[in-house]
């Protein structure tokens, strides 16, 4: 079993209870908009981290890190994209994505919503762990955690880190 933390559009603002929250966790995977490098240096000193750049990113990130993410956990293909939309509005992108190979688990950042849907259609879970930063209009900052086993997604947690302004 993989225990993965799932955070997204930082905005260059890293919460100290990330690393409580992700403690347990195997891996970190980071669904774009970072902010800084800075930001993907402190999650890579604490756990392995994957992840894509999203909108704001500049050359930094952009340079380690890809636009379209594909990986293997355990028995799961993972697609990542920051700005791929969900089931029912998938961005061109997205689409073009999810239809070139089977997918299980589709995540992306970007709207700062946090959504955790199953694609019946394309029989693909889609998670959305909206913004962990203090940038956006979002009211609540948030992370995901949740488990790979073999090829089940379990226990999956919403985190509340505090509203956008604290």
């Amino acid at each position: 079993m993989t225990r993965i933390g799932l955070i997204s559009d930082t905005h260059n603002y890293l919460d100290d209870a990330v690393f409580k929250h992700f403690e347990q966790c195997d891996e970190i995977w980071h669904a774009g908009d970072f902010g800084t490098a800075a930001i993907a240096d402190k999650l890579k000193a604490f756990k392995p981290l994957r992840g894509v750049y999203g909108n704001i990113d500049g050359y930094d990130i952009r340079s380690e890190f890809p636009e379209v993410l594909r990986f293997t956990c355990e028995e799961v293909n993972v697609l990542m994209i920051h700005i791929g939309g969900y089931p029912g509005r998938y961005t061109p992108l997205a689409k073009a994505e999810l239809e070139k190979q089977p997918t299980q688990l589709f995540i992306s950042g970007h709207s700062h919503i946090l959504k955790v849907i199953y694609d019946d259609k394309l029989k693909c879970l889609h998670m959305n762990p909206g913004a962990a930063g203090t940038h956006g209009w979002h009211k609540v900052r948030t992370l995901i955690r949740f488990a790979v086993d073999g090829k089940d997604m379990k226990q999956c947690e919403v985190i509340e880190l505090g509203s956008r302004h604290s």
